[in-house]
């Protein structure tokens, strides 16, 4: 005779969006409402919202500079993979996200790479996915950075994106000079 042991379904591990946060104020109390360090189960089918309006958003910011729905995330899966993805698109229509180098205006989206950086205004995320085996279920996971991200994780360091808008030109391009190789000034072209 088989035990319960023996019975029991396997459980599949879950794949988990880490979320790691910085925002300057951020002891104002402007992310009061995200539970940090808790992963929190959703179905794989929902789609996240992320903003300020709490009746719109899974989670929100107390922060009026944030748009009612900043941006948005989605699990999906690739043609030819057992794992889920995510896809970000941007859902204001004043303020350009970041990730990593890439910009996103108004309702472009992109999938996230496994380890980015997502900048909008002064928040700064540090996106990182690790792979679980369910597609029908992911976590999210927000953890609180003391320290600014972007020198913490050694990304180059960027002007914050104005809370009008995009970049413009000028903005993005160094006042002084930096070393390239010719492979990195291939893969800009």
């Amino acid at each position: 005779m088989m035990s319960n042991f023996e019975d029991a379904d396997t459980e599949e591990t879950v794949t988990c969006l880490r979320m790691t946060v910085y925002h300057p104020g951020q002891d104002g109390g402007i992310f009061r409402s995200i539970e940090f360090y808790n992963r929190e189960k959703l179905s794989s089918s929902q789609v996240v919202m992320v903003g300020r309006n709490s009746s719109i958003c899974h989670y929100t910011f107390q922060d009026k500079l944030v748009s009612r729905v900043q941006f948005s995330l989605q699990a999906f899966k690739q043609f030819n993979s057992s794992v889920l993805s995510f896809e970000i698109k941007n859902m204001s229509k004043r303020t350009s996200l970041m990730v990593d180098s890439q910009e996103l205006g108004y309702l472009n989206k992109m999938d996230l790479p496994y380890r980015c950086m997502l900048r909008f205004g002064e928040y700064q995320f540090l996106l990182e996915k690790e792979d679980g085996e369910s597609i029908e279920f992911f976590e999210t996971q927000f953890i609180l950075s003391p320290r600014p991200l972007l020198q913490e994780n050694n990304w180059p360091p960027q002007n914050p994106i104005p809370e009008d808008g995009g970049y413009s030109s000028i903005s993005m391009q160094s006042a002084s000079p930096t070393e390239m190789d010719e492979n990195e000034l291939w893969a800009q072209a």
